[in-house]
């Protein structure tokens, strides 16, 4: 018997933070606008509402479970924003304001 050789199954797709929904005036932290590469308009992103978003620190002192040296904050992709591929989500905690132009992942299941 013999190995084949293939290539590892990608389980995620790469997005970029914008920033946070917002009007004029006001800020909203608790909803984030992610940008998802490769989707650029408002029926593409229909794949994507109840997927789940990846935003990974490193962690500056190593330990914490299984001794992992990163940190894992998850949100959910809610719905649309405009018609050019842009999604709210929502995350467990709010994203930090120093993750604005940060990447994210979307993963591709459930």
């Amino acid at each position: 018997m013999t190995k084949q050789h293939t290539q590892p199954t990608r389980l995620y797709v790469n997005g970029a933070i914008l920033g946070y929904k917002r009007g004029l005036r006001n800020q909203y932290n608790h909803t984030s606008l992610i940008k998802i590469k490769g989707v650029d308009s408002k029926e593409d992103v229909q794949f994507y509402l109840g997927k789940r978003i990846a935003y990974i620190t490193k962690v500056s002192t190593p330990g914490g479970k299984n001794g992992s040296k990163f940190r894992v904050n998850w949100g959910r992709v809610c719905r649309a924003h405009g018609s050019n591929g842009v999604v709210k989500c929502k995350f467990a905690r709010d994203l930090p304001p120093q993750s604005i132009g940060g990447r994210v992942r979307v993963m591709l299941y459930p």
